[in-house]
């Protein structure tokens, strides 16, 4: 199979070529400004997505059996902070790699945002629970299925993930990646106690991705691990998984509460339903002991771990 992959220099999107060419697969992937080589590609394109024309031109070169978006603005500060960058990459891009998929009869998996809700379930949520996003992040999100599944109702998927989890190309993407970066720096991170998530690794939804593509499904699901924990409780497991001391990588426990501020745009807990994907496919979610097995200490920070052995 032929896939076109946008955003594969990112977390989720070198793990998905990584994932398709292990499963036999011939992938064209997109890159902005990264200049490394992506493991997995037959094809590495320079392209700004947020080109019109240089996306449909990469899109029908390639004419993939299956598109796969794994690019967006994903962190909601930087999406408050460049708001029309955002609508681009977050909204205008999935729209027109929804149209191209129509275009081409071509298999469409769309990559949404446990962030269309606003964090205050009484049970996890299902992919049929009526969105709330409380930031412009989640708005954009949610605007993007809609229009994916307006523009091609028989071809497109979308996933809602949650945090990610994962080993990124520069070393500084993902959560532990960012830990890392605070304590070498010597910043304290402050994590919340009673912010709750259900995180999963890049390289497990990457294989949800491929198996998607691989299927005739259409529709609107969820993905996530097993386990749903605090933000504390994950940096203290992280801690603990690298054999950090306390003084070596310190922890500011926070509460909501504490932050009234910062409350109006962040969800108190994002649980998710996973069962209906769980019973389609052979991929199973991990649990937060499976996924901290697959971190590696982030490459600009070797040096700095070194140290404290």
């Amino acid at each position: 199979m032929i896939i076109f992959l946008a955003g594969a220099s990112g977390l989720v999107g070198s793990a998905v070529a990584r994932a398709a060419a292990r499963r036999g697969h011939s992938v064209t992937g997109t890159v902005g400004s990264f200049a490394g080589r992506i493991e997995g590609l037959e094809t590495q394109l320079t392209v700004d997505l947020a080109d019109e024309g240089a996306t449909t031109g990469a899109v029908l070169d390639a004419f993939p059996e299956a598109i796969v978006n794994c690019a967006a603005v994903s962190v909601p500060e930087q999406s408050e902070a460049n708001p029309a960058l955002a609508q681009t990459l977050n909204v205008a891009l999935p729209t027109l790699l929804a149209r191209l998929a129509h275009h081409v009869s071509a298999r469409f998996v769309h990559l949404s945002s446990e962030q269309v809700f606003d964090g205050t379930p009484t049970r996890p949520y299902t992919s049929s629970d009526t969105p709330a996003p409380i930031n412009l992040y989640g708005r954009q999100k949610l605007a993007s299925e809609r229009a994916v599944h307006a523009a091609a109702a028989e071809f497109a998927v979308t996933l809602r993930v949650p945090l990610l989890m994962g080993n990124s190309a520069t070393g500084r993407r993902s959560n532990h990646e960012r830990l890392f970066a605070d304590w070498a720096a010597g910043r304290t991170p402050r994590l919340f106690v009673d912010e709750y998530r259900q995180p999963c690794t890049a390289e497990n939804l990457a294989e949800v991705i491929v198996e998607l593509c691989e299927r005739q499904d259409v529709g609107l699901f969820h993905w996530a691990g097993t386990d749903l924990l605090s933000r504390h409780e994950l940096g203290v497991q992280i801690r603990e998984h690298f054999k950090l001391s306390e003084r070596q990588a310190p922890l500011e426990a926070v509460t909501r509460a504490s932050q009234p501020e910062v409350m109006r745009k962040r969800q108190a807990c994002l649980a998710l339903d996973i069962a209906p994907l769980t019973g389609m496919l052979k991929t199973r979610p991990q649990s937060m002991a499976e996924q901290l097995e697959e971190l590696h200490v982030p490459p600009p920070c070797r040096g700095w771990y070194s140290a404290q052995s």
